[in-house]
């Protein structure tokens, strides 16, 4: 059933000539008695003895092995509502102690095993979702390796995590929650924090922006962090930054014109070592930026969990800022804190070439990464719902036309697909470029004049069925990427040859990822971004509300093939298309969407309701 998959998700996307090759090196590795079957026994076995036999494979191939740099190509920012732009840019530090005040409160809902168990929504419904990941939001670390990275995970309630890293002028400084067995309040957190950038202003005792090194390649950062503990007072500042809670980032106003777009970059990568780029530890699964101009958020290292933890997360904080008054000016402090410790580092000439050589590299990357965070305010996902369609499979349509008008063809796609229906599964591929799709966007662009308004919307509703077919085999386990990469794992697990299904150019070019999208929802005026995963490639993050639809669109100014202003365009004019065609089909219900709807009967679907497949 997945080389069948298989071979259909590619058929389309390559050359006939390409593709029958393809399908001869498929065929003989799924012969009776062959390679893939010796390989489907092995899997069998692991899957007897591990809760989720794809999880270490999984983590390993999406982040652990990965070189690049954690900022734009792998960690994902959520931007904060803009109506904290005025309350931090005449309180920034009052903003931020009641931030570490929501922090506080909603970590101890984690080590009291308090939060409620999620169920998933959109497809499928209503099923109960593996909680594994909220309980590695805020003790986990990223730590660097030569070849592979370790995902260290501290033990939830730990004594070593009583301190948050705070960054303030590229200096950092470790703030102890809990003193003399009492943890501190929201006044104590301000006084500590105030303290903090007194002391960040002493330019006589600042040291170098050592937080730039985390911002280079992991092989980079790795050979340094090897030169940095050499010495005891680094090894030391090290350990406590990789034992903390969380990072709180509080930057100076960055300079730049304050809109969503902006935001999303100063999230991202901090603008550079010019500007906030340097203000950051991006090892940190959970740092939150509080900046003075009202740029606020989280930076977040994605390998310990998915977008849709962080959001429940950020949203619980968003509402306790404003349903919970801040109690400071009501309280008092219990006694005199002691000061909060600066980071100490013993620098070198080669030390300092290092930092150079990484600030230059991030600095490159900025220039590069071509943002676009664009409101879609012709309609929103309730104009989609009153046409029977799920608003995910209508964007992911949506997206390919835009694509497609741009680019002439179709590409290997990624959305992702949550499995927290099993104990700790992360996600799976939604491989949206469906033969479907391709014969919807070309009656769209090259048959547009040749084909009839009803063949059109026949033609959509195809398209949308085998989305939604797709994502209901991703979320319940039959997704073809996963099962892929663990046959691919286990061969060499047992110290196989590689199997040429795996060397083949079209395997491996359909796990270059061109087009990478996700669905990040919120109830608050939030929004998600992130960076394209290949150098020709677009990164969409969208976020769908009932009236209008939220885009980020990211690509690099170093690629011929791609602008971020252009797709945007392209997606405009074909969102107004699709209006319009489904308002022009006011007729009986296509055959297509009856057979759709007998499919969402019979398993439980809620066409209707807001599919959330998953999220990074």
């Amino acid at each position: 059933q997945t080389l069948d998959m298989y071979l259909t998700s590619i058929k389309h996307l390559v050359k006939e000539e390409q593709y029958q090759k393809t399908k001869s090196i498929v065929g003989k590795f799924g012969e009776p008695g062959g390679t893939g079957e010796l390989l489907q026994e092995k899997l069998l076995e692991k899957s007897i003895n591990t809760h989720n036999w794809v999880y270490d494979y999984w983590l390993d191939d999406m982040y652990l092995n990965q070189r690049l740099a954690l900022p734009v190509n792998s960690n994902p920012a959520m931007v904060f509502p803009n109506k904290t732009l005025e309350i931090t840019k005449t309180h920034s530090s009052i903003f931020a102690a009641h931030l570490i005040t929501g922090v506080l409160e909603y970590k101890k809902h984690i080590d009291t095993r308090a939060l409620p168990v999620d169920f998933s929504r959109g497809q499928l419904a209503g099923t109960p979702l593996c909680m594994k990941q909220y309980y590695r939001l805020f003790n986990t670390y990223r730590l660097p390796g030569l070849k592979r990275d370790t995902l260290v995970i501290h033990k939830t309630g730990s004594t070593e995590q009583e301190h948050i890293i705070v960054a303030c002028k590229n200096q950092f400084f470790v703030m102890d929650l809990v003193v003399k067995e009492k943890t501190l309040r929201e006044m104590d957190i301000l006084r500590q924090l105030e303290k903090i950038v007194k002391m960040a202003e002493n330019t006589e005792e600042r040291q170098p922006p050592f937080g730039l090194l985390t911002s280079d390649g992991r092989t980079e950062w790795a050979q340094a962090r090897d030169v940095l503990i050499k010495d005891s007072v680094n090894r030391e500042s090290l350990a406590v930054i990789e034992k903390c809670l969380c990072v709180v980032c509080l930057d100076d106003p960055s300079g730049m014109e304050v809109g969503d777009t902006s935001r999303a970059l100063l999230m991202l990568h901090g603008g550079g070592h010019e500007k906030m780029g340097a203000n950051r530890w991006y090892d940190k699964p959970m740092q939150f930026v509080v900046g003075e101009d009202g740029v606020c958020g989280t930076v977040c290292e994605h390998s310990p969990f998915e977008g849709i933890v962080l959001v429940a997360c950020t949203e619980y904080l968003m509402k306790f800022m404003t349903g919970s008054p801040s109690k400071i000016g009501r309280a008092t402090s219990v006694s005199e804190l002691p000061a909060p410790r600066r980071l100490l580092w013993k620098t070198t000439p080669h030390i300092q070439g290092l930092l150079k050589a990484s600030a230059e590299r991030l600095q490159r990357l900025v220039r590069d990464l071509d943002m676009d965070v664009h409101k879609f305010e012709v309609y929103g996902k309730e104009f989609i719902k009153k046409q029977k369609m799920s608003p995910d499979a209508y964007i992911q349509v949506s997206l390919q036309l835009a694509f497609y008008r741009c680019n002439g063809r179709l590409v290997s796609t990624y959305e992702s697909a949550s499995i927290r229906r099993f104990h700790e599964g992360r996600v799976d591929n939604i491989r949206s470029a469906t033969p479907e799709t391709l014969a919807f966007v070309k009656a769209m662009t090259d048959e547009k004049t040749s084909l009839s308004d009803s063949e059109k919307i026949k033609r959509l509703w195809d398209a949308i069925n085998a989305q939604t077919n797709s994502t209901i085999a991703a979320i319940t386990g039959m997704g073809i990427d996963n099962h892929l990469l663990g046959l691919r794992e286990i061969s060499q697990e047992i110290h196989m040859e590689m199997p040429e299904i795996f060397t083949d150019e079209t395997y491996v070019a359909s796990n270059q990822f061109i087009l990478s999208t996700s669905q990040v929802p919120t109830t608050v005026e939030m929004f998600c971004c992130y960076g394209p995963v290949v150098p020709n490639g677009y990164g969409c993050c969208y976020n769908p509300q009932a009236d209008h639809l939220l885009f980020s669109v990211t690509s690099f100014h170093g690629s011929t093939e791609t602008s971020s202003a252009v797709f945007i365009k392209a997606l405009d004019e074909g969102l107004v298309e699709m209006r319009d065609l489904c308002k022009t089909s006011n007729k009986p219900q296509s055959n297509a969407a009856a057979a759709s709807k007998a499919v969402e009967k019979s398993q439980g679907l809620h066409p209707t309701s807001d599919t959330c497949p998953g999220t990074w």
